[in-house]
């Protein structure tokens, strides 16, 4: 075929549409962007304020009860926080008609597993329960427990291996952090946080350990 200008512009249109479908097929291939708890304050925040607490003793676990913190409550039509955690967490979840998340991808920070089953992550307390009632959530009411266990507004819930959770149980930094470091800067940022914003004390060890992960943050 002579090489008219016509053929010219024809080859030129079909590399810009090559060009555009090469575009297309990257955006569809890229990764989805990974989904996650609120962001916590900064680790300079966080320090500025760890630097005006005065470390308290912990209380007593005596009378401590999960049922005195109510969860998962429900947050919108037939979805709890549980369900609400799961949707947020996790890439392309589908949920049922009863808000069960049936499929889906997520992450786990703090071991850095994927999971595909609902039934493999625990919702975790970032500030756990019990920790909490411990530092001063032991005074609180009822009401108050319950938003503090159902807290979607602060970094205090996120999707994790349930077997990671079970092994953090009630610990404080001082005692446990996650074993991705790459997510340690986070997870303290997280938190103190939690622990700024609903008034919670925070004991000597904790405040060192905290203190140590956010120096090199």
């Amino acid at each position: 075929m002579p090489f008219t200008p016509a053929v010219y512009a024809r080859r030129i249109g079909m590399l810009a549409s090559a060009a555009a479908l090469a575009s297309v097929a990257a955006l569809v291939s890229a990764p989805t962007a990974q989904a996650a708890p609120p962001a916590p304050i900064s680790a300079a925040a966080a320090r500025a304020y760890l630097a005006t607490v005065t470390p308290k003793a912990e209380g007593s676990s005596s009378g401590y009860s999960r049922d005195l913190f109510p969860h998962w409550i429900t947050q919108s039509g037939a979805c709890n926080t549980r369900e609400v955690v799961l949707k947020r967490d996790g890439v392309n979840v589908v949920q049922d008609s009863a808000c069960a998340a049936v499929s889906g991808s997520w992450y786990s920070e703090y071991d850095g597993a994927t999971w595909t089953a609902a039934s493999d992550l625990d919702i975790d307390h970032m500030v756990p329960l019990a920790e909490a009632w411990r530092s001063g959530a032991s005074s609180w009411t009822t009401a108050k427990r319950q938003q503090f266990a159902n807290d979607l507004t602060r970094p205090q819930l996120i999707a994790v291996t349930d077997n990671v959770n079970q092994a953090k149980g009630d610990k404080d930094p001082a005692a446990w952090l996650p074993s991705r470091t790459a997510y340690r800067c986070t997870y303290v940022r997280m938190w103190v946080n939690v622990k700024q914003y609903w008034g919670l004390s925070i004991d000597s060890a904790e405040k060192t350990a905290l203190g140590n992960v956010l120096s090199g943050c």
